[in-house]
């Protein structure tokens, strides 16, 4: 028996190890990021920020995701986004499809990518997950419409379209009321020359680590706080703190503040076991609010109850 034990501390090191050293071997590589995508809701669906979240619902999840930001505001950003994964009980793989479209102004990315999650038990209702993110991204900026029909001569190229890899990677830890991750969530490793004059390198490293603790309230109520830390590359550190009350399982409101932006305010309704509608406001704040409007986000969230018995769901 002492003997089983040890081989399963050594196997449980082993493992560790293997993750942190897949962790080194994608940051080695990175030189550039792209800009992180906006959300507001993305604690109910860790894989929109997270490649490391596939498969952790244990079942089949599929989260539609349209996002208008600063409404009426001409050229906004929008974007829609479509997630689903699931789970293989064994070796424990969590598989996902990631589609990702903004447009902002002239520009408009699309990425498409698929997830990969590997969830390690580390205890009981504990899970360390690694999860890589591999796909394409798009960039397109048509310079042609902001001319209005009188076509500058000294612009060469005005609609510019590329396509390169993209990558990303992420941690993920959950016990029964703790969630814990940290992601790069898009990875892509080149600069984009227009033309002599006009090079475009809308890429950063981006970081994010997220955090959310659930525990009950009373009999029908309980209490998630959480936080998500924003570092991107030249960018100064950004932070979401929020708080969200869920009642009886069935209704979900929170607020939360993002530093110097918004204040959002979240909704949630769990239509059935399966079926969840989601929305969030965010209301400007500070000198964002003399430029822009309120934005609204809304989610459509379909989880198949489909139960395994080693990962557990944090919601």
């Amino acid at each position: 028996m002492i003997i089983n034990k040890l081989c399963g501390v050594s196997k449980l090191i082993y493992n560790i190890k293997f993750l942190f050293l897949m962790c080194f071997c994608c940051v080695s590589q990175v030189t550039f990021a792209q800009q992180g995508m906006q959300y507001t809701q993305y604690m109910y669906d860790g894989s929109l920020i997270n490649p490391a979240y596939a498969g952790a619902d244990e079942a089949l999840s599929i989260s539609l995701l349209h996002r208008n930001q600063w409404s009426g505001l001409e050229g906004a950003p929008q974007s829609q986004t479509f997630s689903a994964h699931s789970l293989f009980k064994r070796p424990q793989l969590g598989t996902g499809l990631f589609i990702h479209r903004e447009s902002i102004g002239v520009h408009q990315n699309i990425q498409i990518a698929t997830n990969l999650a590997y969830h390690l038990p580390v205890g009981y209702q504990k899970t360390l997950s690694f999860g890589i993110k591999a796909g394409v991204l798009n960039v397109r900026s048509d310079y042609q419409s902001l001319q209005n029909g009188n076509p500058d001569p000294t612009v060469n190229d005005e609609i510019f379209s590329g396509t390169d890899f993209n990558a990303g990677f992420g941690f993920y830890y959950k016990s029964e009321k703790l969630e814990l991750g940290y992601s790069i969530p898009s990875i892509i490793n080149k600069t984009v020359n227009v033309n002599d004059s006009i090079t475009l390198d809308p890429i950063n490293l981006n970081h994010l680590l997220f955090s959310q603790y659930h525990f009950p309230a009373g009999n029908n109520f309980v209490l998630s706080p959480g936080f998500l830390i924003k570092y991107f590359q030249g960018t100064p550190l950004s932070y979401d703190l929020n708080i969200l009350t869920t009642y009886k399982g069935v209704l979900t409101a929170g607020v939360s503040y993002r530093k110097q932006e918004s204040v959002d305010f979240l909704l949630r309704f769990n239509l059935s076991s399966q079926f969840q509608v989601a929305y969030a406001y965010d209301y400007p704040i500070g000198s964002v609010s003399r430029l822009s409007q309120a934005s609204n986000e809304i989610m459509l969230r379909y989880i198949f109850k489909f139960k395994y018995n080693n990962v557990n769901s944090p919601q």
